[in-house]
């Protein structure tokens, strides 16, 4: 069984202005933790806002990538899109359905088509149960073929993914990290889905098993048309894999452009501190180069600053940026940026 067939009824395709489809329509999409306090009765006294308001699409066949620093709230993003984190506010329209608005069994089948790719190869595999239990789990789960179609695809997956299908028996504990990451790969794709969120899955990697993971990711993509999330640390592996790159700061989007556009024109004063800080291979254009050093520690997103939420940190902030918060605006065909100083 190389091939699993979804059967259920999906509404036509939307499309932006330029004609492209769009599989992943975010819009004023919150996520926050709440902070209590007391003993016995536990009251809210605060909130930790970890995703802020994101606006953003995911166009069928492209790898958008979101980067920021630790704690920017990528992670949780990826995990509210796919409803992992039900979202305090917003909508997340997935194949033209509000998965915010499904719960029980509805939710559960669209899950069929939308999969996640997770950080910790070593954490996300359960190490009691075998490698082939664990890429038959999704089959398993969502009562997709008979036994032996469900072992025929098991051993289909691992041959693509690049391990040896006869690996079955195997548990989690006898393959490397690299290979660990393959077997989490081969169960996202079990149930052919079309999105899949891949939440840096190459940050625990040895940087010589990084390339190999990401070119059997660009391959699966290419053969079954797969759309990816791509969250990631390491801007240098993004500029190579994304078409578009979001860049997050403090649980907001503070630019979004193509990745050619966005590594050659970066116009919000946080991304262009980000990539001054990434090396280049040339001695002579590095040595020119000059670094942008950000001042300070990011703030608690329990307590973001008034205004705009770089504004602490910002070489650049003038009066209004202390006062207003900027919307992000398109300032030039397809590059969006959140900035006061930005025409």
């Amino acid at each position: 069984m190389a091939d699993v067939v979804n059967t259920q009824v999906k509404e036509a395709p939307k499309t932006d202005s330029k004609g492209r489809e769009v599989l992943l329509r975010v819009r004023g999409l919150k996520k926050y933790f709440p902070i209590t306090a007391g003993i016995i009765l536990q009251r809210q006294v605060g909130a930790v806002k970890a995703v802020d308001g994101l606006d953003f699409d995911v166009y069928k066949g492209e790898t958008l990538g979101l980067v920021g620093e630790s704690g920017c709230g990528k992670s949780t993003t990826g995990r509210t899109v796919l409803q992992l984190y039900r979202p305090t506010e917003g909508s997340v329209e997935f194949e033209g359905v509000d998965l915010v608005q499904l719960k029980g069994e509805a939710l559960r089948k669209m899950r069929k088509r939308m999969q996640m790719i997770f950080q910790d190869p070593y954490a996300s595999l359960n190490p009691r149960m075998s490698v082939g239990r664990i890429v038959a789990e999704p089959l398993k789960v969502h009562n997709v073929g008979t036994a032996k179609e469900q072992q025929e695809r098991v051993q289909y997956l691992l041959q693509r993914v690049g391990l040896n299908p006869y690996y079955v028996n195997r548990y989690p504990h006898e393959f490397s990290g690299g290979q660990r990451q393959r077997i989490g790969i081969a169960r996202a794709l079990a149930l052919n889905p079309s999105l899949i969120v891949a939440d840096e899955p190459i940050s625990a990697l040895d940087v010589s098993i990084q390339a190999q993971v990401v070119n059997l990711l660009q391959d699966l993509q290419q053969e079954y048309g797969l759309t990816y999330l791509f969250i990631a640390h390491d801007l240098s592996m993004v500029r190579h894999i994304c078409d578009r790159v979001a860049v997050m700061y403090l649980g907001k989007i503070v630019e979004l452009a193509s990745a050619e556009e966005l590594y050659g024109n970066p116009l919000h004063p946080y991304t262009q501190a980000l990539l001054s800080a990434v090396p280049v291979p040339d001695p002579e254009v590095e040595q020119k180069r000059q670094r942008i050093i950000l001042k300070g520690d990011v703030p608690s997103p329990a307590n973001p600053p008034v205004g705009c939420n770089f504004n602490t940190r910002c070489p650049v902030a003038v009066e209004v940026c202390f006062r207003e918060e900027p919307e992000l605006r398109e300032v030039l065909p397809g590059h969006w940026v959140s900035c006061h100083r930005v025409a």
